[in-house]
Parts: C-alpha cells; structure tokens; sequence
C-alpha cells in the first residue's frame, strides 16, 4: 500500500490558523481545568502560577473583545466609504 505524502496548508482553506495560532479561549479552559484535576493533592500548583495563568485567560478574553470590537468599527466605516459619493474632481 503506497501513502502519499499530504500538504496540510495547501488542503487548508484561506485564512485556517495551524499551531498555537488556532488555539481558543476554549482550549485554554480546557487545558486549565484538566492541568487542576490531574495535579497532585500533596504538591500543588503555585499559587503565582495560577494567578499568572488567570490573567492570561482575562488578556486573552479582552484582546478576543477588543478584536471584534475594531472588526465592527471596520465594517461600520466600508459601509459609509461606499455610500459616501465620488469628490468632485476640480
């Protein structure tokens, strides 16, 4: 049986983020809550590590709102440029 070799980002449609780039505020949750149910009771995660990885999970959710807010702002102002008319040429 011959396997051909596939090329992942060609098969890919546009704009399809691969590595880190694709996680989500979801993974992120999940990562955090399986990394709290599988440490071990009797030498637990620091608490410096976990606040750290809170306020990243609360950058990442306001970076995500900051983006659609912006994404919004750029749809309102496509609009108006196209139902603003042609300056007069002098």
């Amino acid at each position: 049986m011959t396997v051909s070799a596939i090329n992942s980002a060609a098969a890919a449609p546009a704009g399809t983020k691969f590595g880190f780039a694709s996680l989500g505020m979801k993974d992120f949750v999940r990562l955090l809550t399986t990394e709290l149910a599988q440490q071990d009771p009797t030498d637990p995660v620091d608490n410096k590590d976990m606040l750290a990885q809170m306020a990243q999970f609360s950058s990442l959710s306001g970076i995500n709102d900051v983006n659609s807010t912006l994404q919004q702002i750029s749809d309102k102002l496509d609009a108006l440029t196209a139902q603003r008319p042609a300056a007069p040429t002098v």
